[in-house]
């Protein structure tokens, strides 16, 4: 589908690559489906490493797709079993990430929609807020919840941020792949 390579795996801000094309970064709590998303994204199946154990993307993983663009995979947050040191080490290492890249343009912030909106998510977002950091809400696992769950769930996660919009994504299905590229597409801007 797409000539995608792995770039770069950075566990310091002086590991990551140059700066050269626009990056889309994506973030969420641990096993909310970081992984499955970036590999139904560029049709690949283990470009991203998928794990049922939270907490195994301890580094900032770069894959550059063609020559335009680089998309970027965060450690999770949330509930992984790993000390307080390494909690704060991975806040740092997303920290000079989230606020020092110039190419970071659009970050994709990652909601299980079984669970909806956590207080690490709230967290994230005001943080992204704050920082005037664009971003997009992609709610997760869509093909684990009925109609009536799905319709509950949107309405819930949608009532926690007013007038933006919400995408809707299922690996199984290949739900929201089209619409999140076509948002890569016009947020994209030419280096």
């Amino acid at each position: 589908m797409f000539e995608v390579e792995f770039l770069a795996s950075a566990a310091a801000p002086d590991q990551f690559p140059p700066e050269t094309t626009p990056e889309f970064a994506f973030l969420g709590r641990s096993n909310v489906g970081k992984s499955t998303l970036l590999n139904s994204l560029v049709g690949q199946k283990r470009l991203a490493f998928v794990s049922s154990t939270p907490g195994r993307t301890q580094t900032i993983n770069f894959y550059r797709v063609g020559s335009r663009f680089c998309l970027v995979d965060l450690p999770g947050y949330g509930y992984a079993k790993i000390p307080p040191s390494q909690t704060g080490h991975w806040k740092a290492l997303a920290d000079a990430y989230l606020l020092g890249r110039q190419t970071l343009e659009l970050a994709l912030l990652l909601i299980d929609s079984r669970r909806g909106w956590m207080d690490a998510d709230r967290k994230l977002r005001d943080y992204l807020e704050h920082y005037q950091r664009p971003y997009m809400v992609v709610a997760t696992k869509m093909d684990k919840l009925n109609r009536k769950e799905e319709d509950k769930s949107m309405k819930e996660m949608r009532a926690e941020v007013p007038g933006r919009e919400i995408m809707p994504f299922s690996a199984l299905s290949g739900r929201g792949v089209r619409e999140i590229w076509q948002t890569i597409s016009k947020t994209k801007t030419p280096r």
